[in-house]
């Protein structure tokens, strides 16, 4: 079983940041398989943080229908059980992530401002 949501995450944030890692992006798409769709095929194409948790966000719902669909006294709803942890914590972890960067870019503004406050250009 193929933790699908981390997997085509990993994918998107490569797109994103830019990341060339053949290995990374090789491994990924060998556990993702050839059948992608929805969300998780959205993921693996997204460019931008929005789009990344906009996708995941669906991907979301699709792993808890699957569980509610899969009786409990499986192994299988123990794991996707688990992979909704994981995901959840991968949500979170993005959710930072675009918080640290809108922090940056805002950092950024003020350190612009400011410098043209303290050096003042004659125009």
């Amino acid at each position: 079983m193929a933790c699908q949501e981390l997997e085509a995450l990993r994918l998107g944030l490569m797109n994103v940041l830019g990341t060339e890692d053949e290995s990374i992006r090789s491994h990924a798409e060998a556990e993702l398989g050839d059948d992608l769709s929805g969300p998780i095929e959205a993921l693996t194409e997204a460019t931008t943080l929005t789009a990344l948790q906009r996708h995941l966000d669906a991907a979301l719902v699709d792993l808890e229908e699957a569980i509610a669909a899969t009786d409990p006294e499986t192994d299988e709803y123990d794991y996707l059980r688990g992979r909704l942890v994981a995901v959840r914590d991968a949500e979170r972890a993005l959710a930072r992530l675009t918080q640290q960067g809108e922090s940056l870019l805002d950092g950024l503004g003020e350190a612009h401002h400011l410098l043209h406050e303290a050096f003042p250009v004659d125009e």
